[in-house]
């Protein structure tokens, strides 16, 4: 089976490839287990040429997600499995609708399309958003809350869903959505994403950085882990179509915190001479995209599939200090 990862250049992308060529195999459109026997790594030709290397049994590809040619040839002919991340994020879309709409519907919508028209049944796992709520969605939300977006980017990732179950319920592919809080932690540098404070709380200063913290230091966001999140977006994956059935798409387990907590994790850890300092400098822009979102989440309808729980903030901490210090 060929697996295809759009936006596999990214973080969450680049650990779904190693994660998935250490388990070896995947559960195809048919139900059955499948040797994997190689995976695409797609995303914009600018972020293919900073990777220095690729997971073995890998490839990676550079190209344009919104060229409905692209999107075809990246399946290939034969068995095929597809987690689609690739997205403009936040920050990016509120300050480009154009771009938001031809990279995460267009590109999206090519892609599907290029599903439907295999010559195998495709089974398709896409990355949406808790930015799909906005302030009149309650909080906690879970999978039956209002779906009522405050931003360009949660109404693309809305339209996402809509499209997932739609084309899932007419028989043209097997979809479902994961619906994730925020994911860290994050190495490398910041990205557009309004989310991104959430990683570089911790990355900024455990690498020595002075970090300018955008938002006030009470605000809560609700996140996962990327472990967690690797292994239930595999488990989502694997789940049989007709437990879907109607309600393709499940929100993500996540944990709350504000900053000042992730902060108190952070130098609870790490003596304070060994960090960073941070600073409280609101940017108002971020801001208001991150008060639209909700701060809390209740992922029981994804537990009860076989999603994991989330990871608390110390045991996060400790997973990125293992990898990447």
């Amino acid at each position: 089976m060929r697996v295809v990862i759009t936006g596999g250049a990214g973080f969450l992308g680049f650990r779904l490839a190693e994660a998935l060529l250490e388990q070896g195999s995947l559960v195809g459109a048919d139900g059955a287990q499948a040797p994997i026997e190689e995976v695409v790594l797609f995303d914009q030709p600018d972020s293919v040429a900073r990777l220095r290397s690729v997971p073995t049994g890998s490839e990676a590809v550079g190209g344009d997600i919104s060229d409905a040619s692209v999107a075809a040839a990246l399946l290939g002919d034969g068995p095929v499995a597809v987690f689609h991340l690739a997205s403009v994020v936040s920050g990016m879309g509120e300050r480009d609708f154009d771009l938001a709409l031809r990279v995460n519907l267009d590109g999206a919508r090519h892609l599907l399309e290029a599903c439907r028209a295999h010559p195998h049944p495709v089974r398709l796992t896409t990355s949406s958003s808790l930015a799909v709520f906005g302030p009149a969605s309650g909080d906690p939300v879970h999978d039956g809350s209002l779906v009522q977006p405050a931003t360009t980017y949660g109404m693309t990732k809305a339209m996402l869903e809509l499209m997932i179950n739609d084309y899932s319920r007419k028989g043209f592919l097997d979809g479902r959505a994961a619906r994730l809080p925020t994911v860290i932690i994050r190495p490398g540098a910041p990205n557009a994403a309004a989310s991104s404070a959430a990683s570089a709380i911790f990355r900024e200063p455990l690498a020595g950085t002075d970090y300018r913290l955008p938002l006030p230091a009470e605000t809560v966001m609700a996140v996962a882990s990327v472990e967690s999140v690797i292994d239930n977006l595999i488990t989502l994956h694997e789940l049989p179509g007709e437990l879907l059935e109607g309600r393709r798409t499940v929100t993500f387990p996540g944990t709350s915190a504000s900053f000042a907590e992730m902060l108190d994790v952070l130098r609870g850890a790490v003596a304070a001479d060994h960090l960073g300092s941070v600073t409280i400098d609101p940017d108002p822009a971020v801001q208001a995209i991150v008060a639209t979102w909700p701060t809390q989440v209740d992922g029981a309808r994804g537990l009860s599939l076989g999603l994991r729980p989330a990871d608390d903030l110390a045991t996060t901490l400790s997973a990125y200090r293992q990898r990447y210090i």
